[in-house]
């Protein structure tokens, strides 16, 4: 995992998810609590917007994403940066 996303589409507009793989035309998504790293949510990659300005700090973190704790961990750390930023 190296990048987040955010839903653009469909009855999870609006959450954001970590991508935990790619394939032709579609994304695997995961956010550690309904969708897991072992089951991830798929979904067209026109239905995300890709979060491309993270910290360099939090793409390290994200990088080493073994388990659902530490995405879930990753996940509200980027959701307190966003609330800091505005």
């Amino acid at each position: 995992m190296n990048q987040l996303a955010v839903s653009l589409a469909g009855h999870d507009k609006g959450r954001i998810y970590a991508i935990v793989s790619e394939e032709e035309g579609e994304v695997l998504l995961a956010d550690g609590k309904a969708k897991t790293i072992d089951r991830p949510k798929r979904k067209n990659q026109k239905h995300i917007r890709r979060i491309g300005n993270l910290p360099k700090e939090m793409k390290e973190e994200l990088g080493k994403v073994a388990q659902d704790c530490d995405l879930i961990y990753v996940l509200r750390k980027y959701q307190a940066y966003q609330k800091e930023k505005r």
